[in-house]
């Protein structure tokens, strides 16, 4: 059936596959929901962002966070904001090693701009038109005086004098302000116990607070999309040994990328789970990196985000969900919930996240010298990733470990891939007894052998 609409034609599959994809994303996104309810994150907005024309999408889905029960610390950046008032009065800015010098002036420069942008976010936050997705959304944004500063003083011979840094993060006072459900927005001036106020660096705000909240998370909004290595590419995942290695050589090119990924190293290093690096410009990347597997940004951890181990039998249900597709297609020999319970140990898997995104099966024959290896399989969204390498690697290793000389492998649909990997074609008869006696003749397999 075709629906018109002005001239145009559109499809009711088309339609139907984008509810589709809509029910699929959202259901993907569960696991990701539950997790993070209750769970504490900062979130640190560049003053670049503050001034692109899609900062209030941004606003939109940090309310969509707390609506899902995530206890969000906001906070804002100014830098752009401080340049341009300090321009507009034909004066200088003056940095030493990335950091602003302020004086008398600037300070005022600073109060103003930052001003500004706390009251842009809390009356964005205030929204509640019909038809906006700020409808009905009862939010109340918390600033005051959290953070706690000491100024920078004299270093190599430059006075820095009304710029600052932290002292000290009113943890408490925080903590019972996101416990009924407030959202906390710092700003990067702070007061000093002797009254005075200091303008200090966003990003070193956002990482100390994460710190002393023992937070889940840190995410830097920014202009890059995250971190690329020396080729230009996306680095999805790294640590901050990693990353410093980075930093040391200067691929990063733009200081607001440079002084988010060092904040986000301090942070990670210091107790802070994961630190995310997302682009404020890519409409939506906040939630994408959130709530889908992979994201779309750059996350700094020292946890390890995918690994290769043995299987438990909390991992049956995935190995089930992961294998169905193949089985169903004749690929894999069908195997029962019972089957794999009792064989759980035989299996290694690939973890990515909570998911399992593949696995693999190593049967010893009672010869002792060989084994065979069965029920490899990745995820579809992965399999051009060399996941499978990494799985057969592994295996290979383990079956080293426990003294075989040889590995067997059965396949009807996967043969080229197997001989890809120096495994070469052997008869039925080849196969140790146990094993060939087993062979099941309307299944009709190759038989393939590898030297270990």
């Amino acid at each position: 059936m075709t629906q018109h609409t002005s001239g145009n034609t559109t499809t009711a599959p088309s339609t139907a596959t984008a509810h589709q994809d809509h029910v699929t994303w959202f259901r993907n996104s569960s696991p990701y929901i539950n997790a993070h309810r209750g769970r504490t994150f900062v979130v640190m907005i560049s003053g670049e962002a503050v001034e692109e024309p899609g900062f209030d999408h941004i606003i939109h889905d940090l309310a969509l966070l707390n609506s899902l029960g995530i206890r969000l610390v906001l906070v804002h950046g100014a830098r752009p904001q401080i340049s341009a008032r300090l321009a507009a009065r034909g004066i200088d800015s003056r940095f030493e090693r990335h950091t602003r010098i302020t004086d008398s002036a600037a300070l005022e420069c600073a109060l103003d701009a930052v001003g500004a942008v706390r009251l842009r976010v809390e009356g964005l936050f205030s929204m509640g038109l019909a038809n906006s997705p700020m409808h009905n959304a009862s939010i109340q944004v918390v600033s005051g005086n959290f953070v706690i500063a000491k100024p920078v003083g004299v270093r190599d011979g430059f006075d820095y004098q009304h710029t600052g840094e932290v002292r000290r993060v009113q943890v408490e006072a925080i903590q019972r302000q996101l416990e009924i459900g407030n959202v906390v927005l710092l700003s990067p001036i702070g007061c000093s116990p002797t009254g005075e106020l200091f303008n200090m660096n966003s990003e070193e705000v956002a990482s100390t607070t994460a710190i002393a909240l023992k937070a889940d998370k840190i995410i830097y909004l920014g202009e890059d999309t995250g971190v690329e290595d020396a080729e230009g590419k996306l680095v999805r995942e790294i640590s901050p040994q990693e990353a410093g290695q980075l930093l040391a050589k200067e691929v990063i090119t733009n200081p607001n990328t440079e002084r988010q990924l060092t904040a986000a190293c301090h942070a990670a290093s210091n107790g802070v789970a994961r630190a995310h690096l997302v682009n404020f410009r890519e409409d939506g990347a906040l939630l994408r990196e959130l709530f889908t597997r992979d994201g779309c940004g750059t996350l700094v951890t020292r946890e390890t985000y995918e690994n290769i181990r043995g299987a438990y039998i909390e991992d049956v249900g995935g190995i089930l969900e992961l294998i169905r597709p193949l089985e169903e297609a004749g690929i894999l020999v069908r195997r029962s919930r019972e089957l794999l319970e009792a064989e759980i140990k035989r299996f290694t898997i690939i973890e990515r996240d909570g998911m399992v995104i593949g696995c693999a099966a190593l049967y010893p024959f009672s010869d002792g010298e060989s084994g065979e290896l069965a029920c490899v399989a990745v995820h579809n969204d992965y399999r051009s990733s060399q996941r499978g390498h990494k799985l057969l690697a592994f295996i290979e290793k383990r079956a080293r470990n426990q003294g075989m000389r040889s590995l067997y492998v059965l396949s009807t649909q996967t043969t080229h891939w197997f001989r890809e990997q120096g495994f070469e074609p052997v008869s039925v008869d080849e196969l140790p007894g146990e094993r060939k006696s087993m062979y099941n003749y309307q299944r009709n397999s190759k038989v393939f052998r590898k030297a270990l």
